[in-house]
């Protein structure tokens, strides 16, 4: 039962982000937190997210603004370290409390075009705080695209470089990680099995991107973003 909902949920998170652009990490971590702790929920999803980004950044890779990433590196990198060992030691409440607001606020970024522009002097800062939260709660990587477009990064240069900057993020927390002792021997399993189906997810969102075109514009994301914050609250609760 449990392996069929990691296969099927790794699945559907793969084939969301890459229709929507987003929510699909959103989502498998919040329906494996309801299976495992939240705190292994995150070194679960941590690997299969950090190989998607790294493979969404290798299309892209001629498209990297590699000054922007060397930037938000500077404080992301720090922050997602200290965020992951933090991680293992709050409260799993705490950790799902940090989930089901940063998964409130992407909806109300969507659906109430709410738009934060920050100096570009601010993106190691910036880097620093969402760096911090992506590790203790996994869901923060949504807050990296006011940093990103305040640069002025648009189409494939920001899903690019945004999509190494995640990759950054993602190797800082898993470290953090490691070091308080979240991946055990069965937790590895499962993270194997879910960046697997993740992979998997990720082929069959792009042989169906062209229906998912025909779609009105902004129903898909916004419909993503509802169900993550349903199960957000559910969990929560």
């Amino acid at each position: 039962m449990t392996l069929a909902l990691v296969l099927g949920c790794g699945l559907l998170a793969g084939l969301l982000t890459t229709l929507a652009g987003l929510g699909g990490g959103l989502l498998l971590l919040l329906v494996l937190s309801a299976v495992w702790s939240p705190a292994e929920a995150l070194a679960i999803t941590a690997p299969a997210l950090l190989v998607g980004n790294l493979h969404r950044a290798w299309l892209g890779r001629t498209a990297i603004d590699r000054r922007v990433v060397r930037t938000f590196a500077l404080g992301a990198v720090p922050g997602a370290l200290l965020g992951g060992l933090a991680a293992g030691l709050v409260s799993p409440a705490v950790v799902r409390g940090l989930l089901v607001a940063l998964t409130v606020l992407s909806l109300a970024r969507a659906l109430a075009k709410v738009r934060v522009v920050l100096p570009r002097s601010a993106l190691a800062a910036g880097g620093l705080v969402v760096g911090g939260l992506t590790g203790a709660s996994g869901g923060a990587g949504v807050l990296a695209a006011p940093l990103l477009l305040s640069w002025g990064l648009l189409g494939r240069t920001y899903v690019a470089t945004g999509a190494c900057c995640a990759a950054i993020m993602h190797v800082g927390r898993i470290v953090g990680y490691g070091a308080v002792g979240l991946f055990s021997p069965s937790v590895l399993g499962w993270a194997a099995v879910t960046t697997a189906a993740v992979v998997g997810g990720n082929c069959l969102g792009h042989g169906l991107r062209r229906l998912a075109e025909r779609l009105p514009a902004g129903a898909l994301e916004h419909g993503v973003l509802a169900v993550c914050v349903t199960l957000a609250l559910l969990g929560f609760a």
